[in-house]
């Protein structure tokens, strides 16, 4: 141990555990370590350029993290709650006087017989670069299934049909669920105009993947030589096996201060985190600003303040439509998407922007601890739906910024 006085442990080195890690910099009697198993960090809105080819999807972590963050490369195991300990994959133990759950999310159980064996997933930087010398190995005109109407298979499929591939999005659904339906019109055109073939409808819904071929609900049989799987995200089950409460999905349940309702040493953000059973959608959009409001948590309870309320705001989604197209979906605060985007390649410059931008608020929370300022909501749609009750997602199973 450092010898200072508070021991903070931030599990997960993406956007909610570095904006958590950065900030709680902002003291210096914090001991801050942020444990990840990887020793990079993953651009993780940048997967799809990585199966694309385009772009490395990874940055090094003295980019993002701030020089008093101790970065400890390794899993953990296991939470011990009642010790204010965990377990590391390792061997060892680490103490802690606060804990950061931010594990982040992944790929779901397909639950559809054959993906498992056949599709290759698209969730984590290590999935993505088993993708990419797949697609290099299959010939350019070879047949690729794209499974997943959302962000991550739209943008996943633009960017291989881009490169020329001959490419079927199955979306089991409908096209882009979050966009309002001139948004949705737009993606469209721009799919079409990229040759990519899109499957609408409950018809198109996987009942089987082969080694060679998808199987749709109406009886259709698409040849494949590689099967892209990005139909929703799952989240680690550290929680679950650790013995704290979850959500169905296995997401940490929180009070609105982000706080564990078992533990309040514990602090949740992210894709992992369940405030009130209702979390937010799962985006970098959303993990920054949790990371955050976590860190704040942390701070104020050592302060010995009383921690504010979650109040989270959204502007919309951003979708790649390969590197010379893309959209800006605008959003009500209370993420309600609007009749107003902009497409085309003002579009895929704002995506860009975005991007960057990711990588700019860390990197300026690092250098700055507490620069970074939320976008708030007005909590009036949020409050409600508490005061209903409301225990369902919004919508939360699909990765976009």
């Amino acid at each position: 141990m450092s010898g200072k006085s508070t021991e903070v442990l931030v599990i997960g080195g993406g956007y909610a555990g570095v904006m958590a890690a950065n900030r709680l910099t902002l003291r210096g009697d914090v001991a801050v370590t942020l444990v990840n198993p990887r020793p990079d960090f993953v651009h993780r809105v940048r997967l799809h350029q990585l199966a694309g080819g385009t772009d490395p999807a990874v940055v090094e972590y003295r980019e993002v993290l701030a020089g008093g963050v101790r970065l400890l490369v390794d899993s953990v195991t296991r939470i011990d709650a009642a010790g204010r300990a965990v377990e590391l994959a390792s061997g060892a133990t680490a103490g802690y006087d606060y804990l950061v759950y931010a594990v982040g999310s992944g790929s779901a159980d397909p639950g559809v017989p054959g993906a498992a064996e056949h599709a290759y997933p698209l969730a984590t930087f290590e999935e993505a670069r088993r993708l990419r010398p797949v697609l290099e190995a299959a010939p350019a005109q070879a047949p690729v299934v794209v499974v997943g109407g959302g962000p991550t298979g739209i943008e996943t499929a633009a960017e291989l049909a881009e490169e020329g591939r001959a490419v079927t999005l199955v979306c089991g659904g409908v096209l882009g669920p979050y966009l309002h339906a001139r948004g949705r019109r737009a993606v469209a055109r721009r799919l079409a105009a990229l040759g990519v073939s899109v499957l609408e409808g409950p018809g198109a819904r996987v009942t089987e993947v082969t080694a060679d071929a998808v199987r749709l609900a109406d009886g259709r049989e698409l040849p494949a030589a590689v099967t892209v799987w990005s139909a929703g995200f799952g989240v680690p089950d550290l929680a679950v096996r650790s013995g704290l409460r979850t959500d169905a999905l296995g997401r940490l349940l929180t009070d609105e201060t982000l706080t564990s309702v078992d533990d309040e040493r514990i602090v949740a953000a992210g894709d992992s985190a369940a405030p009130s059973d209702l979390p937010a959608r799962m985006s970098c959009q959303a993990a920054i600003p949790l990371g955050a409001r976590a860190a704040d948590t942390v701070l104020s309870r050592i302060a010995g303040e009383r921690p504010g309320n979650l109040s989270q705001g959204f502007a919309g989604q951003c979708i790649s439509l390969g590197r010379r197209d893309g959209i800006f979906q605008f959003a009500t605060k209370a993420d309600d998407a609007v009749w107003f985007h902009v497409d085309g390649r003002l579009g895929a410059k704002l995506k860009e922007l975005v991007c960057k931008g990711i990588l700019r608020h860390l990197s300026g929370e690092a250098r700055e601890p507490g620069g970074y300022k939320m976008h708030q909501a007005s909590g009036a749609t949020r409050h409600k739906l508490l005061a209903a009750g409301r225990t369902e997602a919004p919508a939360a199973v699909e990765q976009a910024a």
